[in-house]
């Protein structure tokens, strides 16, 4: 056999990676740090909520007898994003991979989805300081050091479908997501679409560095939201369900993973279907 083909499964291993993942604590967020620490990264998982980061970190330890090391992150702080970067610089050496997760819908669900008429713009900044500002400075920082490396590195960042995409307004008649009624505001499908441009400008920043930048786009999954709900988005999904966190997975692996060394500034889209519809 070819030595070349022999070889191939080695290149979705994650052994020796170090990994900041922002947004740790949260829906996604524990599926992915289980992951990669499970395909052998070191991983930083930040979160805002530290004691959700290092709950993550306690189910990691408990179920794989793998190590993962929580942080305290405010990723639309520069002072916070610098800490993190020291962090990882101190116990670590190097950064190899940064999923820039992180995300909100704000303090208060209800003024989140509220109508577009009556949008509050107190919540609109707060929603573009972390899913965008926080974005960008993340991938800033994390850029600047893996430039410096040799080695280069990945970054990955979480969009959304609403992203790419306009909500079809009929699904969220009588959906509720976590008791609240729900819509899909204006601010979060601007804050997703410009994570996707983002790292269309940023795979281009850091040329001959061998840093990589790239999205991935969730479709909808389930996490709290009401029948009424999943029903109506089924029906719009050629697959016809809604994903399970999980199945957003595989995506994350390949992008962190020398798998995908030929790869920036793309998006890959995990939506069973939606998009092509």
């Amino acid at each position: 056999m070819n030595q070349s083909l022999k070889d191939l499964t080695k290149l979705f291993s994650l052994d020796e990676k170090v990994v900041v993942l922002t947004g740790g604590g949260g829906i996604l967020g524990r599926h992915f740090a289980s992951a990669l620490a499970q395909y052998g990264a070191s991983v930083v998982v930040a979160d805002l909520n530290f004691e959700s980061a290092r709950a993550v970190c306690q189910e990691i330890l408990n179920d794989f007898s793998l190590e993962a090391h929580p942080f305290e992150l405010d990723v639309s702080s520069e002072a916070s994003v610098k800490s993190i970067m020291e962090f990882v610089v101190d116990k670590f050496g190097r950064l190899d991979v940064l999923h820039n997760n992180a995300a909100s819908k704000s303090s208060d669900l209800k003024r989140f989805f509220a109508n577009t008429e009556e949008y509050d713009m107190d919540i609109w900044h707060e929603v573009m300081e972390v899913n965008l500002k926080g974005m960008f400075l993340m991938a800033r920082a994390a850029g600047a050091l893996m430039a410096r490396q040799e080695t280069g590195g990945s970054i990955i960042q979480t969009a959304s479908i609403y992203g790419i995409l306009s909500p079809d307004q009929r699904i969220y008649e009588g959906a509720e997501y976590m008791g609240v009624q729900i819509n899909n505001p204006a601010i979060y499908s601007i804050s997703k679409a410009g994570v996707v441009g983002l790292t269309r400008h940023l795979s281009t920043q850091w040329l001959g560095s061998k840093v990589r930048v790239n999205t991935i786009t969730p479709g909808g999954v389930e996490s709290g939201q009401n029948e009424t709900f999943k029903k109506n988005y089924s029906n719009r999904v050629p697959m016809g369900r809604m994903a399970d966190a999980n199945e957003m997975v595989g995506a994350l692996i390949y992008l962190a993973s020398d798998a995908s060394t030929y790869v920036t500034g793309q998006n890959v889209i995990v939506d069973g279907g939606l998009s092509v519809w």
